[in-house]
C-alpha cells in the first residue's frame, strides 16, 4: 500500500490561467455566463400644481390624470391654533376649509401610489 496521496488540485474552473500559460492561436475566450441587468428609470414626473396633472405613472407605467386628494398639515393646525388663541372662535374651522392651508396630495388613479404633493 502507498500512503504517500498525490498533491491537491488547486485550479478552479473558469478563473485566471496559470503563469506562462499561452492560448492557442485563434482562441476566442467564451462569452460569460453571467446575465447583465439593465435598470431604466423614468425622469423625474415635474412639478406638480394644485390641480390634475396627465402623466405616465412611474408605477403602473400607463397614461393617467392624476387624483388629487386635499389633506391638513401641520401649517393648518398652527393656523387653527392661532385663530383659537386670538378668541377668534368662529374662524377656526376656516384653516380646514381653505385649499390654500392645506397640501394637495397626488396619486395614481389606477395603483394608489403617491406620486408627488404640491404644498402651498
Amino acid at each position: 500500500m502507498v500512503k504517500d496521496a498525490p498533491p491537491p488540485y488547486t485550479a478552479t474552473a473558469g478563473g485566471p490561467p496559470p503563469p506562462g500559460f499561452v492560448s492557442p492561436p485563434g482562441y476566442v475566450p467564451p462569452p460569460p455566463t453571467h446575465a447583465t441587468t439593465v435598470i431604466v428609470t423614468a425622469p423625474p414626473p415635474g412639478p406638480f400644481g394644485p390641480g390634475s396633472k396627465v402623466m405616465v405613472c412611474p408605477y403602473c407605467h400607463s397614461q393617467i390624470s392624476t387624483k388629487v386628494v386635499t389633506e391638513a398639515t401641520t401649517k393648518t393646525h398652527l393656523f387653527a391654533l392661532l385663530l383659537c388663541l386670538f378668541v377668534c372662535w368662529p374662524c377656526v374651522c376656516l384653516p380646514y376649509c381653505m385649499d390654500s392651508c392645506q397640501n394637495q396630495n397626488h396619486y395614481c388613479p389606477n395603483c394608489n401610489a403617491f406620486l408627488g404633493a404640491y404644498d402651498n
